[in-house]
Parts: C-alpha cells; sequence; structure tokens
C-alpha cells in the first residue's frame, strides 16, 4: 500500500503513525485534494479539529458545519478565514485559543488540521512566533495517550525549512503536490522519465534540483505554451455546500511523499517516492491520463525489436553451420605447432629482418671522428 492510501485509510495506525504531517502546494499545483480526503469526521472518543484561516471551510469539507453536531461525528470546525489584521477591527491573535482548545479536547485519538500555516504566520507577522506556536502545538499533540497527528497545509514559506527540521520532529511525511507537466518535461527534455520507467538514481538527480525551482513548474504551466491552472482543486458550486464539479473529480497531480521515521522517532532513515493522484484518491503514476504517454514510451524502447528480425536474408546458422565454421582453421592461428600432435614448438622467437636497398648499413663507427 502506498504512503498517501495508508495515510488515507488508516491515520493513527501505531505501525506507521506520524506526529507531524505536512502538505505543501506550490502556485503549479494545489495539495487541497490530500487535505479534503484527511478531513473526515471521526468515531468517538477519536476527534478532528479543523482550524481554517486561508479557505473557507465549505470549500474544504462537504458537511454543514454551521449545522455540525460535534458529538454525532467528531469534527469541530474553527473559521478565521473573516479574521484579516488591518481589515477585521476585532482581530486578535488566535494562537493561543488554538493551543487552549486543543489542551481541552477530551481524551483519545486527536487529529489538529490547520489551513494554512503560512496565512497564520501573515497575520501575526513573525515567522519566529509561528515556529513557537507550531512547537508547542506538536508538543501537545505527542503528550496524548493515543496515536495523534498535527497536519498542516502551507505554501513555500519561510516557515517551511524549518518544520522540516528534526530538531523540531524526528518523524515526519512531507506530501509535495507537482503538475504532471513537470515530468513530462523532464522525461522530454532530460531523458529521463519517472520509475518505474526509469532509473531511480538518475530520475531523483534531475528531478529534486527542477522541483526546488519553483519557476520552471510556473513556466511549464503558466507559460506562453502552457496548459493553465493544473489543478486538482475541487470546484464548488457557489453555494458555500462545496459540491465537486465531475470535471474536477478527474484531474490528476503528482505528489512527492517524503517519509522520515517511524511514530517512535527510532528509524532515522528518509524514504522519498512519486504517487500519483486522480479524481479523490491516489494512485499508481501509470494510472494517470497525463503521463501514460511517457510510461509508454519508455516500455516501447525496453520492449525494441531484434534487428535481425524480418530481413530479406538469413542472418543466424544453423547447428551444422556452427559446427562447420567452428573446425576451420584461422590463419596463423595454429603456426608453430606440430601439424599431428597437440604439443605446441619449442622454436624460440625470433626477429627476420630484410634490409631495403635505400637503408644506409655501415658497419663502421659513425662517431670516429669525435675522438670520444
Amino acid at each position: 500500500m502506498s504512503s498517501l492510501s495508508y495515510l488515507i485509510n488508516s491515520p493513527n495506525n501505531p505501525k506507521a503513525h506520524q506526529p507531524l504531517i505536512l502538505l505543501q502546494s506550490t502556485k503549479a499545483q494545489t495539495c487541497l485534494p490530500v487535505l479534503r480526503s484527511l478531513i473526515k469526521p471521526a468515531k468517538p472518543p477519536s476527534q478532528t479539529l479543523l482550524f481554517c484561516f486561508l479557505y473557507p471551510p465549505s470549500t474544504l469539507t462537504d458537511t454543514d458545519f454551521q449545522k455540525l453536531d460535534v458529538s454525532d461525528n467528531g469534527l469541530k470546525i474553527f473559521d478565521y478565514t473573516a479574521s484579516i489584521p488591518g481589515y477585521d477591527d476585532q482581530w486578535s491573535d488566535h494562537t493561543e485559543s488554538i493551543l487552549s482548545t486543543v489542551e481541552s479536547a477530551p481524551p483519545g485519538t486527536l487529529n489538529v488540521i490547520i489551513d494554512s500555516l503560512d496565512t497564520l504566520a501573515s497575520d501575526i507577522s513573525s515567522t519566529q512566533k509561528a515556529y513557537k506556536f507550531v512547537r508547542r502545538l506538536l508538543t501537545l499533540v505527542t503528550a496524548r495517550q493515543h496515536p495523534s497527528s498535527l497536519i498542516a497545509h502551507l505554501l513555500p514559506c519561510p516557515l517551511l525549512p524549518p518544520l522540516t527540521q528534526t530538531s523540531l520532529s524526528p518523524a515526519l511525511l512531507h506530501a509535495i503536490a507537482h503538475a504532471p507537466a513537470l515530468l513530462s518535461h523532464i522525461a522530454t527534455a532530460y531523458m529521463t522519465p519517472p520509475p518505474p520507467a526509469g532509473p531511480p538514481e538518475k530520475f531523483w538527480g534531475v528531478f529534486i534540483p527542477i522541483a526546488e525551482r519553483s519557476y520552471e513548474s510556473e513556466r511549464l504551466i503558466f507559460g506562453p505554451d502552457g496548459e493553465g491552472s493544473s489543478g486538482g482543486a475541487w470546484a464548488g458550486n457557489g453555494s458555500g455546500s462545496g459540491s465537486r464539479s465531475g470535471k474536477a473529480d478527474m484531474r490528476e497531480m503528482v505528489v512527492e511523499v517524503l517519509v522520515r521515521g517511524k511514530g517512535d522517532g527510532r528509524k532515522r532513515a528518509v524514504e522519498r517516492t512519486l504517487e500519483g493522484w486522480r479524481g479523490q484518491c491516489p494512485c499508481e503514476l501509470e494510472a494517470l491520463e497525463s503521463l501514460k504517454s511517457v510510461m509508454l514510451r519508455k516500455r516501447v524502447e525496453q520492449a525494441a525489436p531484434d534487428p535481425t528480425q524480418n530481413v530479406s536474408f538469413k542472418l543466424s546458422l544453423t547447428p551444422s553451420q556452427e559446427k562447420s565454421r567452428a573446425q576451420v582453421p584461422l590463419p596463423y592461428a595454429h603456426e608453430g605447432q606440430a601439424s599431428n600432435t597437440t604439443s605446441s614448438s619449442s622454436t624460440p622467437a625470433t626477429i627476420l629482418y630484410d634490409p631495403d636497398s635505400a637503408d644506409d648499413l655501415d658497419d663502421d663507427d659513425p662517431d670516429e671522428d669525435l675522438n670520444i
């Protein structure tokens, strides 16, 4: 089972539990479909707390949160999207209230979801303060007796690098959304298809530096020859119900999944994989329609036809012909050997030289007049 499938189906399984999960979107590709799949009502005593700073709750869940009964489905939503510094006279720092809400949550498994951390950091105008808030929040989550997770969605920002350091959490699942056009570009321009169509070592050596230069992905999507906003984004109907259109369900994206350690923090190895996402669920890369040409081209290259086939003449030999060819004596191959014995000749090797007419052969000493 892939990492994304395991995360969605068993997010709090002790064997693969991750206390910190980062979902990273880019300007070229949003990671909201993965976030939506993780926002689901939990059965008591488990509970999910959703704090919205960027996207309204109606775009993240189909549940009518205004009529939500927390005791029935274990999902509690806090909407801070209308609280904007400089535009709301009643604005205040919500970090302390979030910490109090998490600390007072009833016993049991708890999933704390924040959308989006970069917006929160911008609201409080301090990356350092936002990092300290995440650190305190993660401490509250990991201190619970039952497996619990902090799930945060964000865009690339100064807060992202410190969140991925082992000093914050030895265990981490970092999912980064990429547009399929990026993989098609790498396979075409660099002759490096993604695994399993190509060697992983070669692909990651090309993919990681290019993916870190976000402007290349943006050029592929929004440039003159780009395909436009790629999405994965869900289309609402404007009524606040958050319904999804049929076209949006078929949108595709590629998710780079980096897994570091486990919940106990003992395993320090880092695993990096690429997984597909189609519609509402993860899938294999081969299942993405936008990448089928890349995968198919590599399979055709690997299964290239035999050049000796379909020719007008015969290139192969029959067994009898191969036996006859092996019995043909090669020139100079048996020189120096007795004709009727297998023992080699003991005649030493010599060099025979026949002087040419233009050779100046003089036995006298050419330096005789130098009086040496």
